[in-house]
């Protein structure tokens, strides 16, 4: 999977891979969630199902960047899934009638995972474009897939006030902490509105 709160930065398969093989020998089950597998999939090379592999229970949405308007999938042997529709019950997570929403997922699954690549793209220009701006520390490495985070150096307005004065000019973005700002890309914004995103955002942080 991706880490949210390490700027979209792919987890080491090799990592992952040990920490199942420790929790197997503990006879611990271990669980996957794949919020953004197919991100993780997309900029390492590995299928979703290399991925998911090591792990004896995955979950993976189909809301975040394949455009799913809600909805997951829980993937693992017969016994855990049966277990996991038990619970949910237990919990009223049952949905009835939910097969318009089932369509949705399945539109997502064909038509929105090979584009994937180009919010990774969308959101390496906007790093870039940021990273190259004084006041604002921005590691391009840790750009991996489709989110970005900077850190305001001191001097220059808090995340909350940059975000708010975003807002204004139309660019969404959100405040992590008191100087550090996140932008995410998706299948709703163009490379044209990332371009105009990005330029708005620089104008702004450079007025201070």
């Amino acid at each position: 999977n991706t880490h949210n709160l390490g700027g979209g930065v792919v987890f080491p398969q090799q990592d992952a891979a040990a920490i199942c093989a420790a929790a197997r020998k503990a006879e611990v089950a271990s669980y996957l969630d794949g919020a953004r597998l197919f991100n993780a999939a997309a900029a390492s090379g590995l299928s979703v199902a290399e991925l998911a592999r090591p792990f004896d229970l995955v979950s993976v949405a189909l809301s975040k960047g394949l455009g799913c308007p809600v909805g997951s999938v829980l993937a693992g042997d017969k016994a855990g899934i049966a277990r996991a529709l038990r619970i949910r019950r237990m919990f009223g997570g049952a949905m009835r009638q939910s097969g318009i929403l089932a369509a949705a997922g399945l539109y997502a699954l064909d038509h929105n995972v090979a584009r994937l690549a180009e919010d990774h793209a969308n959101a390496r220009l906007i790093a870039e474009q940021l990273a190259g701006v004084s006041g604002i520390r921005l590691d391009l490495a840790t750009v991996q897939t489709n989110i970005v985070i900077c850190r305001l150096e001191e001097g220059f307005p808090d995340a909350l006030a940059i975000a708010a004065r975003a807002k204004e000019a139309s660019v969404l973005v959100s405040a992590l902490g008191p100087r550090t700002v996140r932008a995410v890309t998706h299948l709703d914004v163009s490379r044209e509105d990332c371009e105009r995103a990005v330029e708005r955002l620089v104008a702004i942080i450079r007025r201070g």
